[in-house]
């Protein structure tokens, strides 16, 4: 907790903290899947290429999985295989009855056609929560593997009690991986839920003027310090998707994470607000495990 002068006392979301929580949740449901002699799930990642961000990511998953005692396959392959080799890799994982669900690492060489690759994949596998299956069963409210980001950010919502009935959720982006599917959800009659959501995008005419009506703003852009003190509602509630590399040469890699929120003149606006990091993106790997213990279980889609 910190405070300023003249300012509003803000909270962080602690999406590392959370992230851990709900790992030590599924840890111990494996166990008892496993003291009840059922098979453990099975999580494989295939990765394309030597994409910096990729590579921590995807390592990062495979570390969460060891965490919770799920089995994890690694599958590398350079950035010249060819699209119809990729496919073919997709349709051997979708037919192996050891693995409960899969991603294929995003993004993709310019060649390799990724909605091509995500339509591949078995819905009931898609544990990333990208295909128009899972995409429309969750439009329609019906049970789906829900896309990772966008759940995970309706969870922090959900685990720190914040208040989203009847509120205006301002979503900035509309990618069919956060913006679009995390307004779909908080728009939804659910708890969290049931916001009146204005999502904005590159065409938005007066973006700061729209901003400054949220109680709830989600950026989702991409654009590192893009979100200003002067476009935030006095004690919104700032949930901050960024993760951008930047230059930083004061760090051994050579690069920090930068997220859409510009934190140090925003936060004192904020009641409660997401750091980069250690906000939102330990909260995609929790949910991505959380969509592979629903699909070795058989809750979605019936095995």
């Amino acid at each position: 907790m910190t405070t300023a002068p003249d300012a509003i006392t803000y909270k962080l979301i602690d999406g590392k903290q959370t992230a851990e929580n709900i790992k030590r949740e599924i840890a111990t449901e494996v166990e008892q899947l496993k003291a009840a002699g059922q098979k453990v799930p099975h999580l494989a990642a295939v990765l394309v290429g030597h994409d910096g961000g990729s590579e921590t990511y995807v390592r990062n998953k495979v570390l969460a999985c060891e965490a919770v005692g799920f089995t994890s396959t690694l599958l590398r392959f350079e950035d010249d295989i060819t699209e119809a080799e990729l496919l073919r890799l997709v349709d051997d994982l979708n037919n192996d009855p050891q693995i409960d669900g899969f991603i294929v690492q995003l993004p993709l060489p310019k060649h390799i056609d990724p909605n091509k690759v995500i339509e591949a994949i078995k819905p009931e596998k898609d544990v990333d929560g990208f295909h128009p299956m899972n995409i429309g069963r969750m439009v329609a409210g019906l049970p789906a593997l829900l896309p990772a980001t966008p759940s995970g950010i309706v969870e922090l919502l959900r685990r720190y009690e914040l208040t989203t009935d009847g509120k205006h959720c301002v979503v900035i982006g509309r990618s069919n991986i956060v913006g679009t599917p995390v307004s779909i959800l908080l728009a939804k009659n659910l708890e969290p839920g049931n916001c009146t959501v204005t999502l904005c995008h590159s065409r938005t005419q007066d973006l700061p003027s729209i901003t400054r009506t949220a109680d709830i703003l989600v950026a989702a852009l991409g654009r590192p310090g893009f979100v200003t003190a002067d476009m935030v509602k006095p004690g919104a509630v700032v949930i901050d998707v960024g993760t951008t590399r930047v230059e930083d040469t004061s760090k051994k890699s050579g690069w920090a994470l930068r997220g859409d929120v510009e934190f140090a003149s925003v936060a004192p606006h904020a009641s409660y607000i997401t750091p980069v990091p250690g906000g939102v993106g330990p909260m995609t790997i929790a949910m991505l495990l959380l969509n592979t213990l629903r699909a070795a279980k058989g809750e979605i889609y019936q095995k």
